[in-house]
């Protein structure tokens, strides 16, 4: 058994939410410059050009990377060998995220979902908490903006559907999302489990570096033809059509009900912002 005191994993989530405010993932970047590279399009080519440069100011002068700070989003993935003690977990995370928010000026965004007043610290984070063999405490950290989060959608597939029920469902949520999530966009799928569970799953699937394929050849295999898809519809860096409409498409998936097909798709828009650390 390996004792850890909160108030240490609320100072990694403070040092993660100030890094994540204004740093751009490296495959994020590798992608976008990628994308650049390919782009032939005048107005695409100066959109990807002026975002790039962007993430370099920011990184710079210690800004944030956007106006919108984003909803903390914070995965643990928790030891079954390890004894918490200290203040409470969820007290940890909120205290993190929120001396994050006032040093590094960022924007709060938190606010009650009927009376709309905001919470003025950003908190509370949404928390995810998994039990994992070990001793250890995996974080992931994720400001989520929501101009992507509202581009969102779960479908309850009939089981027929298939591989081509899915990959449809992806590529449609991007359709009828166009220019609004900030293209490119990084696309996170969850397929499978429960009504909820694979609304996780899509929120972590955007965890993973761009690029990355699921180690199931079929699933992989949904990865790619819904990557090409999305590209093919031709909206562009902000809309303004060119070859690069999707960073990436990553999938997670779980066992489901034999009577249902639940597939969750969660768009990220260019700013992808994660960071991950074990303690």
């Amino acid at each position: 058994m390996r004792k850890i005191n909160t108030q240490i994993l609320e100072d990694k989530i403070y040092e993660m939410a100030l890094h994540a405010g204004v740093n751009l993932t490296p495959s994020c970047i590798d992608a976008m410059e990628k994308a650049y590279a390919d782009e032939s399009g005048k107005a695409c080519s100066f959109a990807l050009k002026t975002i790039i440069g962007n993430s370099e100011i920011a990184k710079e002068k210690a800004m944030p990377v956007c106006q919108d700070t984003g909803l903390s989003v914070v995965i643990l993935e928790i030891g079954q060998q390890v004894y918490l003690e200290g203040k409470a977990l969820s007290e940890a995370v909120n205290n993190g995220v929120r001396r994050a928010y006032r040093d590094g000026y960022f924007r709060k965004s938190v606010c009650d979902p009927i009376t709309r007043v905001n919470t003025a610290d950003n908190t509370p984070a949404v928390i995810h908490t998994e039990i994992v063999a070990g001793d250890k405490i995996k974080i992931t950290y994720m400001p989520k903006g929501f101009g992507s989060e509202n581009m969102s959608r779960l479908f309850m597939l009939k089981p027929a559907q298939g591989v081509d029920g899915i990959i449809n469902a992806i590529v449609e949520t991007v359709k009828l999302a166009g220019s609004r999530p900030c293209p490119p966009v990084y696309v996170g799928v969850g397929i499978g489990g429960s009504f909820d569970t694979c609304a996780y799953l899509a929120k972590k699937a955007l965890t993973r570096d761009i690029g990355t394929r699921n180690q199931r050849a079929d699933i992989a295999e949904i990865e790619q033809t819904a990557l090409e898809r999305i590209n093919a519809l031709n909206i562009g860096c902000q809309g303004f059509h060119g070859k690069t409409t999707a960073l990436g498409v990553s999938c997670e998936w779980a066992a489901t009900h034999i009577a249902g097909l639940p597939v969750a798709v969660n768009i990220q828009c260019h700013c992808v912002r994660c960071e991950k650390e074990i303690i």
